[in-house]
Parts: C-alpha cells; sequence; structure tokens
C-alpha cells in the first residue's frame, strides 16, 4: 500500500514522503498514531501543496535567519563580572548566559540557536563566539567580559 508520511519515521522515511508499505502494517499502526494517510489521488495533490507552502516557508526562515546572522556578526554582548587583579573572574560567563543575553536583547526570540563554546569564560577580555543558527547559518558573536 503507498502511504503519504506525515511525520518523519524511523524505519521508513522523511515527511512528504511517498512510500510502500505492507496495508497491516500501514493500517494497525502508521494511520492510528497519524503518521501516514493513503496515497490517493487528492491527497498526492494536498501533499504538492503542502511541499510548496513548506518550501516557501524554509526560504522565509532562512532569509530571517541571514538578518539574525548579520546583526550578531555586527553587535557586541558585554558582561560585568566581578574579578580579581589579575583579571579572573568570580564566576563566569557560559554558553547559558550568553542565550539569556540573546533572548533578553530581542536577537533572537525561540529560534533554536547553539552557542559553540569550549569553556566558560573565566578572564577579563574580548572573545569571538561562534553561534549556529539553522539551516547552515553561522554568526560570530563579539563577547566582551569586563571588570565590575
Amino acid at each position: 500500500m503507498k502511504v503519504i508520511l506525515l511525520q518523519d519515521v524511523r524505519t521508513i522515511g522523511k515527511k512528504h514522503e511517498v512510500k510502500e508499505v505492507s496495508d497491516g502494517y500501514a493500517r494497525n499502526f502508521l494511520f492510528v498514531n497519524r503518521l501516514a494517510e493513503p496515497a490517493t489521488s487528492g491527497a498526492l495533490a494536498k501533499l504538492e501543496k503542502m511541499k510548496s507552502a513548506s518550501e516557501a516557508e524554509d526560504q522565509e526562515l532562512a532569509k530571517r535567519l541571514q538578518g539574525i546572522a548579520r546583526e550578531l556578526n555586527e553587535i557586541g554582548l558585554q558582561f560585568e563580572l566581578e574579578a580579581d587583579e589579575h583579571g579572573s573572574v568570580f564566576g563566569s560567563v557560559n554558553k547559558d548566559a550568553i542565550l539569556k543575553a540573546l533572548r533578553e536583547h530581542g536577537f533572537v526570540r525561540n529560534e533554536h540557536v547553539v552557542v559553540t563554546l569550549e569553556h566558560p569564560i573565566k578572564k577579563v577580555g574580548d572573545y569571538v563566539v561562534p553561534v549556529d543558527l539553522k539551516k547552515g547559518i553561522t554568526a560570530n558573536l563579539k563577547v566582551v567580559v569586563k571588570k565590575k
């Protein structure tokens, strides 16, 4: 039986693909869990509309993420922490602190953002932190840690 996958199914395929599966598997698992629907002519026409809408959304998302990447390359975040006379801070600036600051300043809302920071920042100074956005778009964020 030919089915259209409505979600990614681990052993079968990706969302919006048309796959051939056994009748029992389709009726007893895929349809019951709303993971697929029968590949009728009406459903195939609906699939084409869904694919075009999905592609338009992906292009819009990529455009918005590129705008966010440009903003992140231009701006910098500043953290003021207590520090000793040698420049070692009491505490640190970690991935979570950077993400929280980005959300507080309104640069990212609910986008999935990955901050690449091998170790928390524990010294006063200027740092460049790579920020990975979806769709292979990355930005270099300048992080400044100052003594309070």
